[in-house]
């Protein structure tokens, strides 16, 4: 920038002349003076900057370090927060990994208890067969097992839960002589000893000749001291008398025409009616 020039005039005055002449040989001196204004604002302004420089290059510095701070401290944010994210991350799939071991666990045991189930109802089943067979002095192969496929019960018997049952609708004989037929099969005449067996008989039982025919079970009173006993040894537990029979020998009969529930009668042991075997089914079931 240029400086400004200012100019002042200067007028010499001789001793000699008199003040009221006019000066003609005066001489007039040009002289370029700079500004005193000017320098003195421009030196006050390089001081003042002087002054202020540290205190603005402070400032910067101030500035710089919090900045490096913040820096350094969003950095460890970051890191800390990608840390624990991993953490998590991994915690969450070990926790998936033994959930999922768990459940196979436990799939694999429920697996092994229902094998374990099966493997004990074949394993009674075969106790059971075995000892059917084992009940028979000469067990009929061939009639029980055709072709090598054993079957639960012999043909025209019926099955009902472990039992099977022979209905004699041909035929009469006395209770000692149909009880004898019965045995030729390895079976004995019928011990009636719950509702169900009961209903399950009398649905299966026919009217035949008369209203006093029916059918010998294996209930008798041969000796009036003995009491009502079955043919296996066992005491009566239920009854299902038509008319409560007198305290007198006789072997009881099963009355189509009856009442299901109510339809026993106390006969003498010398009539002539059909008869019902039952055995135990070769193969363990539960058929109605």
């Amino acid at each position: 920038m240029e400086e400004e020039l200012n100019y002042a005039s200067v007028t010499f005055r001789s001793n000699s002349v008199s003040t009221h002449e006019k000066p003609n040989d005066l001489e007039i001196i040009y002289d370029e003076v700079k500004s005193e204004q000017q320098g003195s604002d421009t030196r006050p302004v390089k001081k003042d900057n002087k002054k202020k420089a540290p205190m603005f290059t402070l400032l910067h510095v101030v500035a710089a370090v919090l900045g490096i701070i913040c820096v350094s401290l969003l950095s460890v944010l970051i890191t800390l927060s990608i840390y624990f994210k991993a953490v998590v991350s991994e915690r969450l799939r070990e926790n998936s990994n033994l959930t999922a071991q768990k459940l196979q666990l436990w799939t694999e045991k429920t697996d092994l208890e229902r094998r374990n189930e099966e493997l004990t109802r074949e394993r009674d089943g075969l106790n059971w067969t075995i000892g059917v067979i084992l009940e028979h002095k000469d067990f009929p192969v061939e009639r029980h097992c055709p072709q090598k496929v054993c079957k639960p019960c012999l043909d025209n018997w019926l099955q009902f839960q472990t039992n099977c049952y022979f209905f004699a609708n041909e035929g009469w004989n006395n209770w000692d002589g149909v009880r004898e037929e019965c045995r030729k099969t390895n079976a004995d005449l019928v011990v009636i000893d719950s509702q169900e067996e009961q209903e399950f008989i009398n649905n299966h039982t026919k009217a035949y000749y008369d209203e006093k025919h029916g059918y010998w079970i294996g209930l008798s009173r041969k000796d009036v001291k003995d009491g009502w006993k079955w043919v296996d040894g066992s005491n009566v537990t239920v009854t299902y008398w038509r008319q409560e029979p007198r305290n007198s020998e006789g072997c009881v009969l099963t009355l189509p025409r009856e009442a299901c529930l109510a339809n026993w009668d106390k006969v003498s042991c010398w009539a002539y009616n059909r008869w019902i075997c039952e055995t135990r089914a070769l193969i363990k079931g539960s058929a109605p």
